[in-house]
């Protein structure tokens, strides 16, 4: 116990016995360490985004790695399944941190019902794709030569004629619809969110690729495809990835904005 009482009774001192004034780096004279502004900027903007890097990186490694080593016979299961999972545990482990958006399409839609601070829109997305090339890329150093060659990396591959552009766009835009639709009613938004968002967000990530993983490749996240996409040079209508999932964000963004209004919104990120 006395341990605990001697820490109470040092921050207790007025920082000028410890720090007199005139020494250092801006001495405050309030009571609180000059650092403070530097460690609430840090712990505001520069933790999410480090957040947001670590988790992209986590979860496209293990979904890369998912369909680069595909057993025979287990069809779009195995990658269904380790999407899911992954998407939801990087979310319960760093979603206090940063919110736990590891898609481009999340955060814009996220933003858009007032859920994620404008300063850190861009910084997000950037750190997402980021994330996606380090994640392929480490796939791609773990994986044999073959089997990354026979899935061109997990890039998305699905799509290889023009007639298959509008099927796959539009698979793209309600998938994604679905999966930033559970995100921002699950875990943003005030009146609805729950504590059981990661597993449901996770199960929305599996449910998609089992549903459309023939149609598009159920992609649903930029940053998924681009990721792959740099680290193997496969830009075959790649555009795709990026216009769907958009597109479905911006959906989403609208029905809550209708149906709820501003005020039943809750920011997520001060």
């Amino acid at each position: 116990m006395a341990l605990y009482e001697s820490k109470t009774e040092l921050w207790d001192l007025d920082i000028n016995v410890i720090q007199p004034e005139g020494k250092g780096p801006d001495p405050a004279t309030d009571g609180n360490s000059g650092t403070k502004p530097f460690r609430d900027a840090f712990e505001r903007y520069i933790q999410p985004c480090l957040a947001e890097l670590l988790g992209s990186s986590l979860f496209i490694f293990v979904g890369c790695l998912s369909v680069i080593e595909n057993t025979e016979g287990t069809g779009r299961l195995q990658p269904a399944l380790a999407h899911g999972l992954a998407l939801g545990i990087v979310i319960a482990v760093l979603g206090e941190i940063s919110g736990g958006h590891f898609n481009p399409a999340v955060s814009v839609s996220v933003f858009l019902i007032g859920g994620l601070n404008i300063i850190l829109l861009v910084p997000y997305i950037l750190a997402q794709m980021c994330g996606g090339m380090i994640g392929a890329g480490l796939a791609k150093v773990i994986s044999p030569s073959m089997n990354y060659a026979k899935v061109s990396g997990a890039a998305f591959i699905t799509v290889q004629a023009d007639t298959q552009i509008v099927p796959a766009t539009v698979a793209e835009v309600i998938m994604t619809l679905f999966l930033t639709m559970v995100v921002c009613m699950g875990a943003v938004n005030g009146r609805t969110r729950s504590l059981l968002a990661p597993l449901c967000i996770g199960l929305t990530v599996t449910a998609d690729i089992l549903a459309g993983g023939a149609v598009s490749g159920a992609c649903m996240n930029p940053a998924r495809a681009f990721g792959p996409a740099v680290v193997a040079n496969y830009w075959s209508y790649h555009w795709i990835y990026w216009v769907g999932p958009m597109s479905g964000a911006l959906l989403t963004a609208s029905f809550i904005r209708l149906l709820l209004g501003d005020e039943k919104t809750r920011v997520l990120l001060m």
